[in-house]
């Protein structure tokens, strides 16, 4: 029974439900919601990316947390999977260009937490604009 609830989740044909049907906000808060998902989607934009590189750049990240975000991003057709060989091959994940459209948000979220952490500290670390926000 698990085998086949996981196919489920990783076809990237399927999509997951929306917890509301027909509200448009949870269904983008299920889409990239959460803790992890834009973050992961911040580091895709600038190019692809293998399991671990994704890992080694959030380090605070569990391996269990970061595959089913992975899986998540993949089943709603925001991020694609390919492996780069035979398997054990590592598999390289990228944005879709459906995930592209996602990048206005993620950069409006990073601007909008700037301002909010400078609002409380006086000191910010500065996190570059990523390469999609400096070409528009």
């Amino acid at each position: 029974m698990a085998a086949s609830k996981h196919l489920e989740v990783t076809n990237p044909g399927a999509r997951r439900s929306n917890p509301v049907n027909g509200c448009p906000m949870t269904a983008a808060l299920a889409a990239v919601g959460g803790k992890w998902k834009l973050i992961v989607i911040y580091w895709l934009a600038e190019s692809p990316r293998q399991f671990l590189e994704l890992g080694r750049l959030m380090p605070r990240i569990s391996t269990k947390v970061l595959t089913q975000q992975l899986r998540e991003l993949t089943a709603d057709g925001i991020v694609d999977q390919r492996r780069t060989g035979r398997v054990p091959a590592p598999v390289v994940y990228s944005l879709t260009d459906y995930g592209r459209t996602v990048l206005p948000i993620a950069e409006s979220v990073r601007l909008w937490g700037r301002q909010h952490l400078e609002r409380f500290t006086v000191e910010v670390r500065s996190f570059p604009a990523p390469e999609y926000a400096r070409q528009s």
